[in-house]
């Protein structure tokens, strides 16, 4: 009888750690999911406990290996993926001495303007290919180098959190090529801190981790955690890549011309290619896979969160009726919205409401219903509620043609995935055929595929066609593509004409709660 072996793909995100536990042909055998907070208190924080997503590390890994009842010695690696642009400052002990400042913390927004218009920023992206925007790690640094001094100085490093995981599991400093080339301060050609980007940041190279390539193999787990974890000592670990790119990997979205659309708690569109390129305009990040296989992109602030939103908001009703019938609550939602016609009566949402990344770039950027009238209802709003997240998409689609030209397949994932009616309104807004993978964990499945790459098993990522199984595919409807088509660019036009409103409302909104 043969020996059948595990691997194990864990996914770092922005609400959640998910562990899925996989046989070496890519069936599911056992996950896991385990929330955390994202702390909002204003508009310009998003942070959180470090400490209690490595407990969600813990905790998934340890629930997918009792689930399973799999020997701890068939786990032939473990491998990760992570959500990018955090920054933890921690002590020479690795106690974090902040909280996790997420991708959507806009704190530094006025030195990401700096940095774009006085301290050569456009230049600095094109080595680096992280746009100038808040999320970066490079203007966190900033804004703690003038704001927090002596944190500063007493701080030994300034990692992600992925980085803390690794850190607390094997008492070593390590970042990935991935993860690195989404601080803004990883010159793309060199695989190495960029010295400019440094000094601008205004740190030490000491005061980061050591580059590794994605592949890069970890043993030694510190015995106490292998123990919580039911792993030994000597499992491999794979540091891996961050959630992005390693979507595009699990979705089977890697050859030339065919793009990866995701939706999860934020969203991107994104395409492997063989070498780093960036964008004149600046409009698009990136970022490594492994040092031959680069991901350019766009992503977005704003995605399923805003469902959420708009069901804590708009539908308690709806959210307790749903509970009474034992159902999901986003499932009566999307039958609600699916009621009202697309286009949602010339209703258009637009989700900038943690601002925006691609495709403005503009922390400033605000959410705004435009056509509200009489005629509109509660399920108007939540059908353009999801309709303005996958318009913002395809706008980011578009800036990405320019450079890559129009896409030979969309695949798309993420958890908009499980609605039928968002998958509907991918393809008609797109006006493109969409083909949604089953598996809907594709960061987890792209991490062991990066794994079995990594010890060796596989030679290149083609495996991942046989490993994705079954999938959706939406064709556009020729009325409703036509009808998106027409508002498309009214969709458009509103947030260029609005910069300096969303301007004064943002500063307006950001003496409101300096003084709270």
């Amino acid at each position: 009888m043969s020996i059948i072996n595990y691997m194990i793909g864990v996914d770092i995100g922005t609400t959640s750690t998910k562990a899925v536990l996989f046989e070496e042909n890519g069936r599911v055998v056992a996950k896991s999911s385990k929330g955390y907070p994202l702390y909002t208190p204003n508009a310009t924080i998003a942070e959180q406990d470090p400490e209690l997503i490595f407990e969600a590390v813990i905790h998934t890994v340890k629930q997918v290996m009792a689930e399973s009842a799999v020997s701890k010695g068939n786990i032939m690696f473990v491998s990760f993926s992570s959500a990018m642009h955090s920054v933890i400052a921690v002590d020479g002990t690795c106690k974090a001495l902040t909280p996790c400042m997420t991708w959507a913390d806009n704190r530094s927004s006025n030195y990401a303007m700096r940095l774009k218009q006085e301290l050569n920023g456009h230049e600095l992206y094109l080595r680096t290919g992280t746009p100038i925007h808040p999320m970066s790690p490079l203007t966190k640094l900033m804004y703690l180098s003038a704001e927090e001094p002596e944190l500063v100085r007493q701080s030994a490093k300034f990692i992600s959190i992925k980085e803390y995981v690794f850190a607390k599991l094997f008492h070593e400093y390590v970042v990935d090529y991935s993860i690195a080339s989404a601080t803004g301060m990883m010159n793309l050609n060199d695989l190495d801190w960029d010295e400019e980007a440094l000094r601008i940041a205004g740190i030490q190279r000491s005061q980061l981790s050591e580059i590794v390539p994605t592949t890069h193999l970890m043993q030694g787990l510190d015995a106490t955690h292998a123990a919580a974890m039911g792993l030994t000592v000597a499992t491999p670990f794979i540091v891996g890549a961050s959630d992005g790119v390693l979507s595009n990997l699990g979705v089977n979205a890697i050859e030339p011309g065919v793009v990866a659309a995701t939706i999860g708690t934020s969203g991107a569109v994104r395409t492997v290619i063989d070498r780093p390129v960036t964008d004149p305009k600046g409009r698009i990040f990136c970022y490594a896979l492994t040092d031959k296989h680069w991901v350019i992109g766009g992503p977005v602030n704003n995605g399923g969160m805003l469902f959420r939103w708009a069901r804590d908001e708009f539908a308690a009703a709806e959210v307790e009726t749903a509970k009474r019938l034992g159902i999901d609550a986003y499932d009566l939602l999307t039958s609600i919205a699916e009621q009202v016609r697309p286009g949602a009566d010339g209703l258009l949402f637009h989700p900038y409401m943690t601002g925006e990344r691609a495709p403005l770039w503009n922390a400033d950027a605000r959410g705004s219903f435009f056509g509200l009238t009489m005629h509109h209802r509660k399920e108007h709003m939540i059908r353009a509620v999801l309709e303005g997240v996958i318009f913002n998409l395809y706008t980011v689609l578009l800036a990405m043609e320019e450079r890559i030209g129009r896409p030979r397949k969309i695949h798309a994932t993420g958890g908009f995935a499980r609605s039928a009616l968002w998958r509907q309104m991918m393809a008609d807004i797109f006006d493109q055929e969409v083909i949604v993978p089953e598996s809907y964990e594709s960061s987890c499945l792209g991490a062991v595929v990066l794994g079995l790459y990594a010890i060796g098993r596989i030679d290149s990522f083609d495996i991942v066609s046989d490993m994705v199984g079954a999938t959706h595919q939406h064709k556009p409807i020729k009325e409703h593509a036509e009808l998106y088509h027409q508002l498309l660019p009214i969709f458009i036009s509103i947030p260029r004409k609005l910069e300096e409103e969303y301007a004064a409302i943002s500063k307006f909104q950001q003496k409101l709660f300096d003084v709270e």
